[in-house]
């Protein structure tokens, strides 16, 4: 039986990719934090595939040795066909992650970068197998700096987790040229927007976005408002295509936008000095071995 795995696949786009994956035929495993949710959501998914029993994986993606030991976890069941980089997170106010990373670079990069990277032997085990990386729209209105991982100036959570997502869908672009020929395809879906507990809560607060767009909060919050007004349910076809699609067998490095269909690539997710710097970061700030980085007396991006 093949498998998937779909992080933050408790709740919202996430478990809406984990049921259409199971119906597609896939034992489903998905990750979360709180163990109530993750107990509802292998009730919704095994009931809509009752001869594969879903399973619930308790982890926070913002601690990279808690990804460690997941990809630990995922690797012991053996061959895995789909990887789906769900987990997505926007802050208000900056915060570090518990290895000292700004959270939302950690979370919405980091961490799914070490969790694939770590993975790569089960999925080529599990060949043809499939990673999709999950975008977003905020990638747009990103902060432009990529010279440190933490860029210069205020910290404004929309354009912070914007610029994360980039970072993200340029390291997934990437690592399809990397891994080309090898039965990996490697995909980006942008699900669009939807109402889930991140756009109802983080995207109602005006501190997430730069002063200038404070002075039109309201109509800044009217935009949110009727990007995130979609059911979570189709903003999942986007992922569930990315990791079914027959159309897309033997292809990799495709970006399907919110209607399931391929989209032009954000060209600066495809510049090198953004891929280079990407590159940089992830190795010296999620290493794939458990290394402590003894050296490092300032903070990340000093």
């Amino acid at each position: 039986m093949r498998s998937a795995v779909v992080t933050a696949g408790t709740g919202g786009i996430g478990l809406e990719t984990a049921v259409g994956l199971a119906e597609a035929g896939f034992r489903v495993t998905v990750v979360g934090r709180n163990p109530d949710r993750g107990a509802a959501a292998v009730e919704r998914i095994t009931a809509a595939a009752p001869e594969r029993p879903a399973r619930f994986l308790a982890a926070d993606l913002s601690s990279l040795g808690e990804v460690r030991a997941l990809a630990d976890r995922i690797a012991a069941d053996g061959p895995l066909a789909v990887l789906v980089n769900n987990v997505g997170a926007m802050f208000p106010e900056r915060r570090d992650n518990v290895d000292g990373v700004e959270a939302s670079f950690a979370v919405n990069h980091l961490s799914p970068y070490l969790l694939t990277e770590l993975l790569l032997p089960s999925l080529e085990a599990g060949a043809p197998s499939r990673v999709v990386a999950v975008t977003s729209g905020a990638i747009r209105v990103a902060k432009r700096s990529f010279g440190a991982v933490e860029p210069t100036g205020g910290y404004y959570g929309f354009h912070w987790y914007g610029r994360a997502k980039l970072l993200h869908l340029a390291y997934a672009l990437d690592l399809a040229r990397r891994l080309d020929g090898t039965g990996i395809s490697v995909f980006a879906a942008d699900p669009g927007g939807a109402a889930t507990d991140m756009t109802d809560g983080t995207m109602r607060d005006p501190r997430i976005v730069t002063p200038g767009l404070r002075l039109l909060w309201p109509l800044v919050r009217r935009t949110f408002d009727r990007a995130t007004s979609g059911s979570a349910a189709a903003a999942a076809r986007s992922s569930i295509a990315a990791a079914t699609d027959p159309s897309l067998d033997g292809r990799t490095g495709v970006v399907l936008g919110p209607d399931a269909r391929p989209v032009r690539p954000f060209h600066v997710a495809t510049d090198p000095r953004v891929v280079e710097a990407v590159r940089g970061f992830s190795e010296r700030w999620a290493p794939t071995t458990a290394v402590v980085r003894r050296d490092e007396g300032v903070q990340p991006g000093v």
